[in-house]
Parts: C-alpha cells; sequence; structure tokens
C-alpha cells in the first residue's frame, strides 16, 4: 500500500470527514507509532501503528451508509459531554462506528446521513461540490416579494453574505408562512440567520433532501433506515 496523508486514511476508517480528522490530529489525540502526529505527514498503514485516544485505528470491515428522520431536541454530534441528547442515542442498534455527514440544529428536523466511509462524506461535504440540500421552513408573519427575493439573491450576514438560493413561497396566512429552500452552502444556523436577518424568524425547520435524496414519508421521526446501492450511487454522482 502506498503512503498517504494521515487525515486521509482516519477518514477512510470511519473517524469523520477529512475536516474533523485535521482537528482529531490539531487536537493531539493521535499518534503514530507512539509520538503525537503532525497535520499533513504521510504514513504506511501496513507498518505504522496509528492510535486515536490511545485506540489502534482499523480500517472498516464494511462501509456502512444510513439515513435518520432526525427529530427536534437531539444535537448532532458522536460526542458531547454537555448535550442532553445527540444523534447517536438513535442509533444504538447500527452498526458502530458511523458519524453524522454534516449537521443539523438541535432544534431542527429531517434528513440526516450517517456514515464510516470518510471519502463519501468529505465529498457530500466539500464546498467545491455545491450539493443541493432543501428545506421546508415555517416562518413567522408572510414574507414580502422585497424579503423573498433579498433570501433568493443573498443576504448580508455577520460571516459575509450568503450565496445564491432557490426560495419558494408555498403557502401563508395571518401568522405564519411555509417556505421552500434550497441552498448550496452550509453555514452554522444559516436559513435561522437568514430569515430572521429579514424580519421572519424560523418557527420550525425540516431538511426534506440532499441531493435528489429524499426524506422518505414513510420514516418515523427518530427512525433510521441503511441507504440502497442505488441512493449511494446517486449521492457519490
Amino acid at each position: 500500500m502506498e503512503p498517504q496523508r494521515l487525515q486521509k486514511w482516519l477518514a477512510f476508517c470511519g473517524y469523520g470527514s477529512r475536516r474533523a480528522c485535521e482537528q482529531l490530529i490539531q487536537q493531539g489525540r493521535v499518534q503514530v507509532n507512539g509520538i503525537p502526529a503532525t497535520l499533513g505527514m504521510k504514513i504506511d498503514p501496513q507498518r505504522d501503528e496509528i492510535t486515536v485516544d490511545g485506540k489502534r485505528v482499523q480500517p472498516p470491515k464494511q462501509l456502512v451508509y444510513l439515513m435518520l428522520n432526525k427529530p427536534r431536541g437531539y444535537t448532532t454530534t458522536r460526542r458531547d459531554p454537555h448535550a442532553t441528547r445527540t444523534v447517536m442515542d438513535l442509533l444504538k442498534d447500527a452498526p458502530s462506528n458511523v458519524f453524522p455527514v454534516g449537521r443539523l440544529d438541535t432544534d431542527s428536523e429531517g434528513l440526516l446521513l450517517f456514515t464510516n466511509d470518510g471519502e463519501f462524506a468529505n465529498r457530500l461535504l466539500h464546498p467545491r461540490y455545491k450539493l443541493p440540500k432543501t428545506y421546508r421552513v415555517w416562518v413567522r408573519g408572510k414574507p414580502s416579494e422585497s424579503a423573498l427575493r433579498r433570501l433568493r439573491e443573498g443576504v448580508e450576514l455577520e460571516d459575509g453574505a450568503t450565496a445564491p438560493a432557490v426560495v419558494k413561497l408555498l403557502r401563508s396566512d395571518k401568522e405564519q408562512s411555509l417556505l421552500e429552500m434550497v441552498l448550496r452552502e452550509g453555514r452554522k444556523r444559516q436559513i435561522r440567520r437568514m430569515c430572521a436577518a429579514v424580519g421572519h424568524p424560523v418557527l420550525r425547520l425540516i431538511r426534506v433532501a440532499i441531493g435528489d435524496l429524499q426524506l422518505p414519508r414513510d420514516l418515523p421521526p427518530g427512525k433510521w433506515r441503511a441507504l440502497t446501492p442505488e441512493e449511494v450511487a446517486g449521492l457519490r454522482k
């Protein structure tokens, strides 16, 4: 086996996306042959002993791809001592060593993917691929055409203007409106901040699709299932 970058090997072994694996290295949690690892170093998986938190890294015996219908109130993380409940609590009977691909806010719901395939996760998360994600968003009040145009063209936030988005007003009454929003970027709490910036705070947010993969109507909140080979192939495209 050819030498390869340490973070790429960790991602392949199911420790998260490449960015997450870089963070593990920077936090000093990774050692190579008993020596603290450095970012960008190359390793020989067949000869070098790589450990994370003292446990030897082993390549996955089988690649796993799952979808979860995330309910409100669960934090998207593998572990967090400050979180009351995490999405991993819902996957106790799932194959071990999977991690969430991206995140949904604690108060958000809907389609969330899990895998132990770091390269797959990296492809879905990398900004280069601009994978569209579709949301149903209930907001307070009825947005004006001007507010909808701002959402579509870009809203100035504290971390810069948002990229153009597809925004449709599906229905509304005096108290609230339902929007469909399709984004190709994924900043922290982005939709909530965008809607608040135009004067219509989010009441409820559900992710209903990632690329062409739809959240199945027969998958109840809190339940998961494996992706079909066709669904995995579709996401890889």
